[in-house]
């Protein structure tokens, strides 16, 4: 403890730290202490958060656990009318609702005939129609439970000659395969380690108890011949990205045990300057494809976007570049078009606007009807030159107005420059120009928000796990995020393409760029053959 302030600042060292979670270990039950360890390294991370940007504790709360919504009607709620509207009926949200057969593109799908009637036959009800094939079949969904792994064993017959003692074993049948793991076992492996944050101690404890046993240890062995032969994709994705015409990053803080722990780490890999280590996400928009790349290490969001722009072609335009304005998304080395993004802005906003209601509803309501005509451009599925037009017709007035009433705020001293308004209205001054690239550039977006969601799968992992253990755990787990995340946002099934990528390794370090997520060659199942 040492006085700061006012206030008995908490700090510990890293060797008190370790010597603690010792003391504490021999106390408690290992999940109690995986909780405590994951709290330890939480704890020094708030406080510095804390240091480094003074806030109040609503915005500290914002930050720490986010918010249920940033709707403008549910953080500053129009004031009720006196004579009350009747209430117009609410649409249902699109994608609510039950599922669509065509949802379950996972399933087995079997064609059955009919039995006792076929194409051509008279029609049994009036014996004066033909019947015919209808487009539309009658669809039935079963759908089962079974264990994440499953076992099958086979108990082939020994027959011994009672006078010689030669033994003869029946042939194990084809479908026994010649390995004990079938490939899509470190697939599913993969996916719930990296695709859903499932712990290996937990997915071991989960098969123990269903009888099928699947130590850490063999979870880590099945998924390792997967990733070296997706590590040729992993470098074609990354020339993609690199060579993408927008490009979105951010990061998150995550844990690797390793590097935390002294002459653990070699000097390359570790800044003296740098206690933390992070997870990135680029998310580039190639084409009519999206790629996502996860990297975690000891460099920022800003870095590792550098050096996934070194591989860009000499011959192209800069990218633009997706960010919000941190400085350490920054990087001198590489040369972007700069775009802020517009809902760190508004949300600066949202975190004040309870004591600032009139001010604040007048700047959210004015930032919804840009979204809003965002939105018009992607229902009209407008191109980049249509879209920034429809921008700079609808939007831009919106925005200047904006502009010219937060200056004049300052300019009539109605708003206190150091206040919580203040502080978020010269949020939105300071970075107008990288916040309003939409209005002058063609595929400029307005945020960073889908960023933002892809960075949720490292922070479930984190959440789940607390940390990496090794710096190669953490980059295998980049790889697996990476390949199934850019599944996701492609409308791929990841078990599919991972099984692929498994069965046909050879033919992947080949040609690794045939065997991006949207476009790789489909093999029918076996069972299709017939």
């Amino acid at each position: 403890m040492k006085e700061s302030g006012g206030y008995e600042q908490f700090t510990m060292e890293e060797a008190q730290r370790t010597a603690f979670l010792e003391r504490v270990r021999a106390q408690v039950s290992a999940e109690d202490y995986r909780i405590i360890e994951g709290l330890s390294l939480a704890l020094p991370e708030v406080l510095a958060l804390i240091e480094q940007d003074p806030m109040t504790l609503r915005k500290l709360r914002h930050t720490l656990f986010g918010s249920k919504t940033e709707k403008t009607q549910r953080v500053c709620p129009a004031p009720e009318p006196s004579t009350p509207r009747p209430k117009a009926p609410r649409r249902k949200r699109k994608g609510h609702g039950r599922h669509k057969a065509s949802d379950y593109t996972g399933a087995r799908w079997i064609q059955v005939a009919h039995l006792r009637l076929k194409p051509g036959d008279r029609c049994r009800g009036c014996a004066k129609g033909t019947l015919r094939v209808q487009a539309r079949k009658a669809l039935l969904l079963r759908i089962v439970g079974s264990p994440p792994i499953a076992a099958t064993g086979y108990a082939m017959e020994r027959l011994r000659c009672d006078g010689c003692g030669q033994v003869f074993t029946a042939p194990s049948p084809p479908e026994a395969g010649t390995q004990k793991y079938d490939p899509s076992a470190g697939v599913t492996v993969a996916l719930l380690r990296y695709g859903s944050g499932m712990p290996h101690y937990r997915l071991a404890r989960l098969q123990q108890s269903l009888g099928v046993p699947l130590p850490a240890s063999t979870q880590w062995e099945l998924m390792q011949p997967l990733a070296q032969a997706a590590q040729p994709i992993w470098e074609e994705l990354i020339d993609q990205a690199a060579n993408a015409p927008l490009i979105h990053h951010d990061d998150t803080t995550m844990r690797i045990l390793d590097l935390r722990r002294s002459g653990s780490a070699s000097v390359a890999q570790v800044d003296p300057q740098r206690k933390g280590t992070f997870t990135t996400n680029v998310l580039a928009e190639v084409q009519d494809h999206a790629v996502a790349l996860y990297f975690t290490g000891w460099q920022h969001a800003g870095e590792n976007l550098a050096t996934v722009l070194n591989r860009r072609a000499t011959d192209l335009d800069p990218p633009i570049q997706m960010c919000d304005a941190l400085s350490r998304n920054l990087s001198p080395k590489s040369k972007t078009i700069l775009a802020h993004c517009l809902s760190h802005g508004r949300r600066e906003i949202v975190s004040v606007v309870g004591k600032f209601p009139e001010e604040g509803r007048h700047v959210l309501e004015s930032l919804g009807q840009v979204y809003h005509f965002d939105a018009q451009a992607k229902a009209r599925s407008l191109s980049s030159d249509q879209r920034l037009l429809h921008h700079q017709t609808h939007s831009r007035p919106v925005m200047e107005e904006l502009k010219t009433w937060m200056q004049r705020q300052f300019d009539d001293k109605r708003v206190e420059p150091n206040s919580g308004l203040g502080q978020a209205m010269g949020y939105l001054l300071k970075y107008w120009e990288p916040m309003t690239l939409f209005l002058r550039q063609p595929g400029a977006p307005l945020d960073n928000n889908k960023c933002e969601r892809a960075l949720k799968m490292a922070i479930l992992h984190r959440k789940n796990s607390l940390s990496y253990k090794t710096l190669n755990g953490a980059r295998t787990g980049d790889l697996f995020m990476s390949l199934i995340h850019t599944c996701q946002l492609n409308g791929i099934n990841p078990f599919d393409y991972l099984l692929a990528i498994a069965t046909h390794a050879q033919a992947v370090t080949l040609i690794p760029k045939a065997w991006l997520p949207w476009n790789y060659p489909r093999f029918p199942a076996p069972s299709d053959t017939h």
